[in-house]
C-alpha cells in the first residue's frame, strides 16, 4: 500500500483543519519543504500537497511552494486544490507535480476535466471525490452538490479514470478511523480503480483496515502530526 502523508498549505505554511473548517486550523510547520524533506529522509516517496488557498478562492496559488518542495526533494507530489483550469495545470505541472487532483472542476465542469485526463493521461490525472453525507462537497469543502459519491466515482471510471482520492469530509481531522464501509463499496463495485483512502485515520489499526481491503493508498495528515503514529509505523507499510 502507498503511505502518502498530507501537506495542506495556508499562507504558504503546512496547517490542518478539522473537518474541512477553515477556522478551525493548525499550524504544524512553518516549512512545508523541511516537512517534505522529513518524510524523504524516513523513506516515503510520495506526498499529497493541497493548497487550500487555492480551493477557497479558484486558482493555483501557492504554485512556489510546490517549486520548493520539488526542487529540494526526489517526492512524487501530488497536487490538489483550486485546479480549476487548463493554464491550473501548466503551472501544476511545470512547477513539478507528479500528478494533479481536481474535484471540483470534475463537478462543475467535467469535460475541461476529461480533456485533461485524455491530454495528460490518466495515470497524472486523480479525481477528488470527497463526500459529505454521502454527497460530493465541492469549494473546499464549502459548498456540497447533489451527486452522490458512488454514482460519481462510478461514471469517471467508465470514461477512463484510474485513480480516485475519497475523503468522508465528516472525519477528516478528527482520529475517529475511517469509513471503511464506503471504501468497500467503492472497491467492490470498481475494482480497477485505484483507491486512496483520505480522512480519519488514527491508528495502525486504521491503516490495517485499508491495506486489507484492497486500497491502493491512504493518506496520512494529523494523526503523524499529532504523534499517534510514527514515521517509522508509517514506512513499515510502504509498499
Amino acid at each position: 500500500m502507498q503511505i502518502i502523508p498530507a501537506i495542506d498549505l495556508i499562507d504558504g505554511k503546512c496547517v490542518r483543519l478539522t473537518q474541512g473548517d477553515y477556522g478551525r486550523k493548525t499550524v504544524y510547520n512553518e516549512d512545508p519543504l523541511a516537512q517534505a524533506r522529513e518524510f524523504e529522509a524516513a523513506g516515503l516517496k510520495k506526498i499529497h500537497v493541497v493548497d487550500l488557498d487555492g480551493a477557497r478562492g479558484g486558482g493555483i496559488v501557492n504554485q512556489k511552494v510546490l517549486e520548493r518542495i520539488a526542487s529540494g526533494t526526489n517526492l512524487e507530489i501530488d497536487w490538489g486544490g483550486g485546479m480549476k483550469s487548463d493554464e491550473d495545470l501548466r503551472i501544476a505541472f511545470e512547477s513539478g507535480a507528479s500528478q494533479v487532483t481536481g474535484g471540483t472542476i470534475a463537478v462543475k465542469n467535467p469535460d475541461v476535466f476529461m480533456g485533461w485526463i485524455e491530454r495528460y493521461g490518466a495515470d497524472k490525472i486523480i479525481l477528488g471525490s470527497d463526500a459529505k453525507h454521502g454527497k460530493i462537497a465541492v469549494s473546499g469543502w464549502e459548498e456540497s452538490s447533489e451527486l452522490g459519491v458512488y454514482e460519481f466515482i462510478t461514471n469517471y471510471v467508465a470514461k477512463g479514470l484510474r485513480y480516485t482520492i475519497c475523503t468522508d469530509v465528516s472525519k477528516d481531522g478528527m482520529l475517529a478511523g475511517t469509513s471503511v464501509e464506503m471504501y468497500a463499496r467503492i472497491i467492490k463495485e470498481n475494482p480497477e480503480l485505484k483507491l486512496i483512502a483520505s480522512g480519519g485515520v488514527a491508528t495502525t489499526e486504521d491503516l490495517d483496515a485499508v491495506r486489507d481491503m484492497g486500497c491502493y493508498g491512504v493518506i496520512v495528515g494529523k494523526a503523524f502530526y499529532e504523534g499517534r503514529i510514527s514515521l517509522e509505523e508509517l514506512v513499515s507499510y510502504q509498499g
